[in-house]
């Protein structure tokens, strides 16, 4: 068009802005923007509102705030994506300023919580939401399932089961997606058995509300469960896809099925015609590196059809971490500091298994690569809901306000468990420094904290929930089973790799962590 010396005017632009927006081609966008300008589409609503979508589609939210202020009347749809992009950064103060006069809809107030909940900001999802009831104005079949998320990534369980109680009065339960999302929600929060009664009570089921049930039993660890479910899904006459097979290979590397889970992977190409992929590879290198077979797993790593990426390694590494094996680690680990080099969990790994072979040379040359590149280890962090209020604390952190007491708890925990014989796991430090210091540096973990604040803040007997950052370590994991036989309590406690539950002495993982 342009080459034939046609000039767009201001209904043809908007459709160009929009493909470009479809690219996220930033470099095109701005030209057709320069161009548009220089044609003297200066103020065209249509335009306009056209490159704030543009612009936040791009991530540059800055040039999205300048172009939405040369809006004469900006429109609802406009608005609402202006405040998306702001929810999901996380500007709070920027989406109050915004939506000061602004008559906003459920549709604009749905789409910036979800844009949290997407996001990672998922109290800042729940706030929205509470302000929107503020507001007047009613959520709908589609606010909810966006909301639900946000829950379960902070389990978040009070706030989850207030929404589900709107759904049920507001007859919006019974919503496939609405019921998925129910499902995930509790899975998240430690409460497998309620989504199990989620799913029941659905009158309708589609693919994703099995496999919504699926990932939950495998996060848990119960691989019985989750079996059952694959074949009552397969009987229903539900065809699985490859996210149902990531589930159950998943399930069986938590339970220790390593037959079991050879036997489905082979199963989903030759029986069900779907090609392995890299989760499905990932998931049979962890059930493989947890059993031992460490030899076993690379040599299924050198043998992909597809390149490995860190999907693949990150495991092989972690099992040598556990297992010891150092010569496949250091293979590991420098394909991980090739694709991941910013990653500086690989190389904590990396020197946790130099460090539990008294490497201390070795040790201090990953740190310092770590310091060169200007990487720290990511900080230990834990969450955990008492009476609606979400509580946040960090490893070795003194900000919390019932810090004395907690470690007033936790020194009162330590003698009676001391009592009973326990001694804490000081290999679990992987530092070069005294016995001494070593038991004081177990106190500061994250999940030691978030539990102890748990047994100041509720009565005995109240199960408590915490939700970790990283992998839980040895020694809380023996702390906190010792906590739930001494307080009598149930103790749910999801960590990056699985849910762990407490009770009465034992987990639920039987120490297979």
């Amino acid at each position: 068009m342009l080459s034939q010396g046609i000039s767009p005017d201001c209904y043809v632009l908007p459709s160009v802005v929009k493909a470009t927006a479809g690219l996220s081609s930033l470099k095109t966008g701005v030209q057709v923007h320069c161009l548009a300008f220089v044609n003297g589409h200066h103020s065209d609503s249509l335009l306009l509102s056209s490159l704030v979508h543009f612009y936040l589609k791009c991530d540059r939210l800055m040039e999205a705030r300048k172009v939405f202020d040369r809006i004469p009347r900006p429109n609802v749809v406009a608005c609402s994506a202006l405040l998306s992009g702001y929810a999901r950064k996380g500007c709070v103060e920027e989406t109050k300023e915004l939506r000061q006069g602004l008559n906003l809809n459920v549709v604009s107030w749905t789409s910036m919580i979800a844009s949290c909940s997407q996001n990672g900001k998922d109290m800042e999802a729940l706030e929205l939401f509470r302000e929107m009831q503020m507001e007047g104005l009613k959520p709908n079949s589609v606010t909810i399932p966006c909301l639900l998320p946000a829950c379960g990534n902070i389990a978040a369980l009070m706030h989850g089961k207030a929404v589900h109680c709107f759904s049920l009065k507001n007859w919006v339960s019974n919503d496939v997606y609405v019921g998925t999302a129910l499902i995930d929600m509790y899975a998240n929060c430690g409460r497998i058995q309620l989504s199990r009664r989620c799913f029941d009570s659905m009158p309708r089921r589609n693919l994703v509300s099995w496999n919504a049930l699926l990932g939950g039993y495998a996060m848990h660890g119960k691989t019985k469960e989750a079996l059952e479910v694959f074949n009552l899904m397969q009987k229903s006459g539900q065809e699985p896809d490859f996210i149902s097979f990531t589930s159950v290979l998943s399930a069986c590397s938590q339970g220790g099925l390593t037959e079991e889970g050879k036997f489905y992977f082979d199963s989903m190409s030759k029986d069900y015609g779907i090609e392995p992929r890299l989760e499905h590879y990932s998931c049979m290198v962890s059930l493989l590196g947890r059993a031992g077979r460490i030899v076993e797993a690379y040599t299924m790593v050198k043998q992909m059809p597809m390149e490995p990426d860190g999907c693949i390694w990150g495991p092989l590494l972690s099992s040598c971490r556990v297992h010891h094996n150092l010569a496949i680690g250091e293979i590991a680990a420098r394909k991980l500091f090739e694709l991941e080099p910013n990653n500086p969990g690989n190389y904590v790994l990396l020197s946790n298994i130099y460090a539990s072979k008294s490497m201390w040379v070795e040790v201090n040359s990953v740190r310092e690569m770590m310091k060169s590149k200007g990487l720290r280890k990511n900080p230990g962090c834990s969450w955990i809901e008492i009476k609606n209020k979400v509580h946040m604390l960090l490893a070795g952190d003194n900000l919390h306000p019932q810090m004395p007491e907690i470690t007033k708890k936790l020194g009162e925990l330590r003698v009676e468990m001391q009592k009973s014989g326990y001694l804490p796991h000081t290999d679990f430090v992987l530092q070069d420094v005294e016995e001494q210091d070593k038991e004081e540096m177990l106190c500061d973990h994250s999940e030691k904290l978030a539990v102890a604040l748990g047994l100041l803040n509720t009565s005995r007997g109240f199960p408590l929930q915490v939700i970790k950052n990283l992998r839980i370590c040895g020694d809380c994991h023996a702390v906190i089973k010792f906590i739930s036989e001494f307080e009598d309590r149930e103790i749910f406690v999801r960590d990056t790799n699985r849910f762990h539950h407490f009770k009465d002495g034992a987990c639920s993982c039987g120490d297979l962590w």
